[in-house]
């Protein structure tokens, strides 16, 4: 049973990140870009998001990072890949370039396409 199959609806840890019964958080961090990328690719895979697109590389993946350095613009977008209902965002610190954020919602849930686009909160 994947993700996909069987969110999490009870906020809390799960498979080394978290959940807020509407969105699972979790970070990849390798010894490279392309290496975070890849696991963020067999995380989704095996949680049964192997049809959704993203982008073949790393080299592909740095063009939809945020090009700005101004922490106020990157509180109102998304800094990194967004395809409903996966984001693979960039680390906001400059210390840390290889980490990259995963955020799965729950495609299921009310108001899901809200929540995705950052228009409600609970």
């Amino acid at each position: 049973m994947g993700l996909r199959t069987n969110f999490p609806t009870v906020p809390g840890e799960y498979l080394g990140g978290t959940s807020d019964g509407y969105c699972f958080r979790t970070c990849f961090a390798g010894g490279q870009l392309e290496q975070s990328l890849e696991m963020v690719r067999q995380f989704l895979k095996e949680e049964g998001y192997a049809d959704l697109p993203l982008p073949k590389d790393a080299g592909e993946l740095t063009m939809f990072q945020v090009p700005t350095r101004n922490r106020q613009v990157l509180m109102f977008e998304d800094n990194g890949y967004v395809h409903n209902p996966i984001k693979v965002l960039f680390s906001n610190d400059p210390r840390k370039p290889k980490l990259l954020h995963l955020e799965i919602y729950d495609e299921n849930a009310p108001n899901h396409l809200l929540r995705f686009h950052r228009r409600l909160w609970d």
